[in-house]
């Protein structure tokens, strides 16, 4: 085998390797640029996030995932990686095209729900998951019945986006429409999305969802009673209240 001959044959098995399917939790070679302080700050944010929705019962092992946007690109929890060993180095980020700049972790399967919400809205924190209740309403409705005023913290009734299988544009679409002038919605037979301006709000607002599927789950399971659901000109109420809810200046 001549030299050139040699380099040639390198070369593809270096393109052969590059675009073969990657393994969940696999590494690639290291990712575009250095990651800036700010972006470093927001991972571990987003980490500790992951973590909590272990610790909190909204998901089981790796599923569901969390992401956080600085400028144009857009931080996300890895494909397959326990997010206990998820490590200061494994910063992974792409641009808001899916395109990966930061990082040797292959990201998410759920990459276009996270993206499609970010081209859309203003939102600047994704939190997707597999919480129990929620998915289990889910199943049963097309929209969360009224069963609390705190629907309207997430913009109104919250709906259910038809079942589409992961990681795909059509699940992207459906979750979509269903999001429209909304901060939270359910997937069918999925789990929940929801998204905020801060990571805490977008987490505070997964939470209240899976609250309130608990809640009405709880109150429609009582033999020969049916719960007393709010009406819209109630929720309205409670929309323009929360308004000036909390603290200012």
């Amino acid at each position: 085998m001549t030299e050139r001959q040699g380099d040639r044959r390198a070369a593809g098995d270096e393109a052969r390797a590059e675009d073969r399917p990657q393994r969940v939790g696999e590494r690639r070679k290291p990712q575009g640029r250095a990651v800036s302080g700010e972006e470093a700050h927001a991972w571990a944010t987003l980490v500790g996030a992951a973590r909590r929705t272990v610790s909190d019962g909204l998901v089981v092992g790796t599923s569901g995932n969390v992401s956080v946007r600085v400028g144009e690109t857009v931080l996300v929890t890895p494909s397959g990686v326990p997010y206990d060993r998820l490590t200061p180095d494994d910063v992974t980020g792409v641009d808001l095209t899916g395109r990966q700049v930061l990082g040797t972790l292959v990201p998410t399967s759920e990459l276009p729900l996270h993206l499609a919400v970010y081209r859309t809205t203003g939102a600047r924190a994704v939190v997707h998951t597999h919480a129990v209740h929620a998915t289990a309403v889910s199943t049963l409705v097309d929209e969360l019945p009224l069963i609390h005023y705190m629907a309207a913290a997430l913009g109104g009734p919250v709906r259910v986006a038809p079942y589409a299988t992961y990681g795909t544009d059509e699940l992207a679409g459906n979750m979509l429409r269903a999001l429209e002038d909304r901060t939270g919605c359910l997937l069918q037979n999925h789990g929940t999305v929801t998204h905020g301006t801060t990571l805490d709000q977008a987490y505070d607002r997964t939470a209240q969802l899976e609250w309130m599927c608990r809640l009405w789950l709880t109150a429609s399971s009582v033999p020969g009673r049916s719960p007393n659901l709010l009406s819209a000109g109630q929720l309205a109420e409670v929309a323009d209240r929360l308004r000036s809810y909390g603290q200012r200046g």
